[in-house]
């Protein structure tokens, strides 16, 4: 995966090869730079312009990376759906954030507004909000409540698989863990399959099934969570996790 600029044309991203199962959940970790957030605008197809993706990307048999526009738009929400990072980012300040899950079960589903209403209800309560906070504007809700309606949108079409970058970034620990629980619910539940972006390394370690290790546009290391934090084999990895230790000993 390469990025091209006026004078500059620099390989993001290479050799990356991970895969994302219903039903499970699923951690790429790395400092910032590292190229995670990359790895995962390349799914749904939404890389800045002038960036240019080689290899595959299958859904199903399926590669995304061969499809025009239109197909993808067909694939985007109902298949998999994108939580951005930084929640403000799902949300236009002019519409309150019940009108945007409005809109996409409008725009994807045809629902008709009276029966988007009770969606809309049932999505937010999914998400761990109450229902009478859909009439608000996002400038009126909490870094949390945002950050929650970003997954009722994102869970407006009923996808597959859920694609979160760092969903708790800017968030207090309690705040942040309570999300993270409502995601872990819906991957427990719903049998989605969850992709997380952090570069937290103990929060990605404490709630993925699988982990993956990104440095300089590359995977290094991926395994069970508790065996990478036991026994990394990769020199970066080694250095995450001995910091790690270090923090610990020092509280």
């Amino acid at each position: 995966m390469t990025s091209d600029g006026r004078e500059l044309r620099a390989e993001a991203v290479k050799n990356v090869s991970l895969s994302v199962e219903k039903g499970r959940f699923y951690a790429l970790a790395g400092e910032s730079g590292s190229g995670k957030t990359t790895v995962l605008m390349a799914i749904p197809g939404l890389l800045p312009r002038g960036t240019e993706a080689e290899g595959r990307i299958l859904l199903e048999g399926a590669d995304l990376l061969s499809m025009k526009e239109e197909e993808l738009n067909k694939i985007r929400w109902r298949r998999a759906a994108l939580v951005p990072q930084g929640a403000m980012n799902s949300f236009t300040p002019v519409l309150t954030v019940g009108r945007h899950v409005e809109e996409v079960l409008s725009v994807h589903l045809g629902l008709p507004k009276k029966e988007a209403e009770g969606r809309i209800a049932s999505l937010f309560s999914m998400a761990g909000l109450e229902g009478e906070l859909a009439r608000r504007y996002p400038h009126e809700l909490s870094g949390g409540q945002k950050q929650r309606a970003a997954i009722a949108l994102a869970l407006a079409c009923d996808p597959d698989y859920l694609l979160c970058d760092e969903p708790t970034t800017a968030l207090d620990v309690i705040t942040q863990q309570g999300i993270i629980n409502t995601l872990k619910k819906l991957v427990d539940e719903k049998g989605l399959g969850l992709l997380l972006i952090s570069h937290d390394l103990p929060l990605a370690a404490s709630v993925a099934s699988r982990l993956y290790i990104m440095k300089d546009g590359r995977l290094v290391e991926e395994g069970p969570p508790r065996e990478i934090v036991a026994s990394p084999q990769n020199p970066h990895t080694k250095a995450l996790v001995g910091a790690l230790l270090d923090l610990e000993e020092d509280s």
